[in-house]
């Protein structure tokens, strides 16, 4: 199914429509929530200080802004828990390390010593599902399946929303085979992540 996603018909957001309706859905879930993620590169918002550090070179300050952000983080997975819920986020991930993977997996190191349940999956293992192009950025729970939008940046615009109920059974199948195949998060920073200077990713 997941190689089928971007031919099936659904309902265009911009992005403030699909935040508000993720939002207003996510105050009643009471099953899982799964996230596919796929792109090596995403513009993050211009104002985020986290990633105006990246921009700029800055390390540190990359390092203080995410860790500022940990009890937000913690909060947040202990949220989906008290519903009954969890955030599912299988992140694809290629060799060698971009320079977005490696700032994004010190954020991911935060949020999953805090709670959310990561794993990593190397994009040869989904080359079955990738015949007619790389995987679509998906999340999708027991509401509706979003296929999230970029821009040509890989800037968020926005989503589709698919609420046919065969096609997200057969997509949390999919993503539930995968996710069982794919590497604890923490396990992955260790052997990949960390060992890696700032500068082996082109950066100071």
């Amino acid at each position: 199914m997941l190689d089928r996603i971007r031919d099936i018909p659904g309902k265009v957001l911009d992005r403030p429509a699909y935040h508000a309706q993720r939002r207003q859905e996510s105050e009643r879930l009471t099953g899982p929530i799964w996230k596919l993620e796929r792109s090596q590169f995403f513009h993050e918002p211009d104002d985020d200080p986290s990633w105006q550090a990246f921009v700029a070179g800055d390390w540190e300050r990359v390092l203080a802004a995410f860790e500022g952000d940990r009890p937000a983080a913690r909060a947040e997975a202990k949220g989906y828990a008290k519903q009954g819920s969890e955030l599912r986020r299988l992140r694809i991930v290629e060799r060698p390390v971009s320079p977005y993977l490696y700032w994004e997996c010190h954020w991911f190191r935060i949020l999953a010593e805090e709670g959310t349940a990561i794993r990593v999956l190397n994009s040869e293992k989904v080359r079955d599902h990738e015949r007619e192009g790389p995987l679509p950025e998906l999340v999708v729970d027991e509401h509706a399946l979003y296929h999230v939008s970029y821009d040509e940046e890989w800037r968020a615009i926005g989503a589709r929303r698919i609420d046919e109920p065969q096609v997200m059974r057969e997509t949390i199948d999919d993503l539930a085979r995968l996710w069982a195949e794919g590497q604890p998060f923490l396990d992955y920073f260790q052997q990949e992540i960390a060992p890696l200077p700032p500068s082996a990713a082109g950066l100071r």
